[in-house]
């Protein structure tokens, strides 16, 4: 192994070690300790480096990925969880590659994410301890307009963990309580009854105003009526004060209603809009409830609620009659859906019995000596196999990876006899030819167990249950029959360049020598 281990290379093999017992293992990176990748052995190490490096693509394209996202997300602090999630898939992440580079490009993320939570933090902090400060002066009419002002600050600062947040501003409303029992407590002290109706006025005609362009119309209108009751339960002011503040506030009051009576007249005009969108949609969905295109169907009708809840308010009694023929045609088109994939599922659930008992008869086999009579038996049980329909989703992997796996059992255990009596047989041969058709038999068995997982492949296309992954699981599957065909061309070249070989060494050798048989193994 450490032959075969100085003979490799890739990027950051420096990192790694290899043992005499065949663990790869990753050497300690910064704060994270050393730990072991895998174990190959003499047949697999190749094939499990390849998937420890390919698993380093991947995961070096996933942080890619944030990257690209961290640099064009504004607020980055919501893509902290996605962060420490990532974060902590690189540290457990089984691969061969330059580890060290990921751990740095995720640690600068989530550093910086935890370091603008942090300023977000110090921030607030500030505010709030300015607040505090400020909710002990004297000077009421600044100190007023930097309370009124403090949300738009506080938002401005941006995200900030609920906990953290709901503290500050808690303290920061506490402040803002207190300043203002201070304020009413000193104009009852020191202000006449003239100057403390003038505060209350002056802060009706600015909530008045603060309103007037609101278009929350049911409470706004509510909130204008209490308004209204306040200000007539107002004593007096400074005459030349009092009717400024009553023209602002009559003026906003009036702004306000007027445009809530533009608004109704252009809801009107919405709900009768509304209703014949409404209308189209049920005709829409009595078109297609007899349609037998269940899944194209299905997702029609999934569009077509979507549209419903999008369509807007409509007259209350017209739309309850168009709801209930929209749910009538509903209930029809998955009533027949229903009864449709019932009978699916009893035919899937009689292909899972037929399978469980081939299945049993392929556990029955997978340690039986009998070499000839086995194999023809195993092959006929992957012919019924393929002939038998999909079982349950949540049976077809776990059944056919036990089918797949009595298989492999018997086939390994077949060709290892056979390795062990082809051995036996070429004992006394002469060592370089001994040498020579150890590699035609090693070569030859490597084809037949890519021709196996081929046809293992293939099968598994054959057994992929429907469902969210079926595409990509399919694609993956493709490229492995592929890349499989591919190792064979290469190996069968391989064989016949070491044929000519073997000929050649048996005609130097003695030209009177009958040649050996240069047949591939079976």
């Amino acid at each position: 192994m450490q032959t075969w281990w100085n003979t490799v290379s890739f990027e950051g093999k420096e990192l790694y070690t290899l043992t005499e017992k065949g663990e790869l293992i990753l050497q300690p990176v910064d704060d994270i300790p050393a730990r072991q990748i895998a174990i190959l052995t003499e047949q697999d190490a190749n094939t499990i480096l390849d998937e420890l490096k390919e698993k380093y693509i991947e995961a070096a394209a996933k942080l890619k990925e944030l990257e690209i996202e961290w640099v064009a997300t504004e607020d980055k602090l919501k893509l902290a969880h996605k962060a420490e999630k990532l974060k902590e898939y690189i540290y457990h992440l089984q691969a061969a590659g330059p580890l060290n580079l990921l751990y740095t490009i995720i640690n600068d993320l989530t550093h910086a994410s935890q370091q603008l939570s942090e300023d977000n933090y110090r921030q607030k902090l500030k505010i709030t301890e300015a607040i505090e400060a400020l909710a002990e002066t004297n000077n009421w009419k600044e100190a007023t307009q930097t309370f009124k002002d403090i949300g738009e600050q506080w938002k401005k600062i941006g995200y900030l963990d609920k906990k953290r947040n709901d503290e500050l501003w808690g303290r920061v409303e506490a402040a803002k309580n207190k300043f203002f029992e201070r304020k009413r407590s000193y104009q009852r002290e020191n202000e006449n009854e003239l100057l403390q109706n003038l505060d209350l006025k002056m802060e009706l005609a600015e909530k008045a105003e603060g309103l007037a362009n609101s278009e929350k119309w049911k409470e706004t209108t509510e909130i204008f009526k209490q308004l209204m009751e306040q200000w007539k339960s107002i004593g007096h002011t400074i005459p030349e004060k009092n009717e400024e503040l009553w023209k602002r506030f009559i003026t906003a009051k009036n702004t306000f209603f007027d445009k809530k009576r533009a608004h109704t007249e252009h809801i009107h005009h919405e709900l009768d809009a509304n209703l014949v969108a409404k209308k189209l949609l049920v005709e829409k969905a009595e078109m297609l409830k007899d349609s037998t295109d269940w899944v194209a169907t299905t997702q029609a009708f999934a569009d077509i609620m979507e549209e419903w809840k999008n369509s807007g308010r409509a007259v209350a009694e017209k739309a309850d009659e168009l709801w209930n023929r929209m749910k009538a045609a509903r209930e029809h088109f998955f009533s027949s859906k229903n009864h449709h994939f019932e009978s699916i599922r009893e035919n899937l659930q009689a292909n899972y019995i037929k399978k469980q008992e081939l299945l049993q008869r392929a556990e029955a086999l997978q340690n039986s000596t009998h070499w000839h009579d086995a194999t023809g038996e195993m092959n006929e049980l992957m012919d019924e196999w393929k002939k038998t329909g999909p079982v349950p989703r949540e049976h077809s992997n776990k059944i056919w990876e036990a089918f797949l796996n009595a298989r492999k059992q018997f086939f390994k255990r077949k060709d290892e006899n056979r390795e062990r009596r082809k051995e036996h047989a070429d004992r006394k041969k002469h060592a370089h030819e001994h040498q020579m058709n150890d590699l035609l038999r090693n070569l030859a068995k490597e084809i037949k167990e890519e021709e196996e997982r081929i046809e293992d492949f293939k099968n598994g296309l054959l057994n992929i249950s429907p469902g969210h992954k079926e595409k990509e699981l399919r694609a993956h599957l493709h490229n492995l029959i592929a890349e499989g065909e591919e190792k064979i061309k290469r190996k069968q070249a391989k064989v016949e360049e070491v044929k000519k070989q073997l000929e050649q060494t048996n005609t130097n050798q003695n030209n009177d020598t009958p040649k050996k048989s240069t047949e591939q193994p079976k």
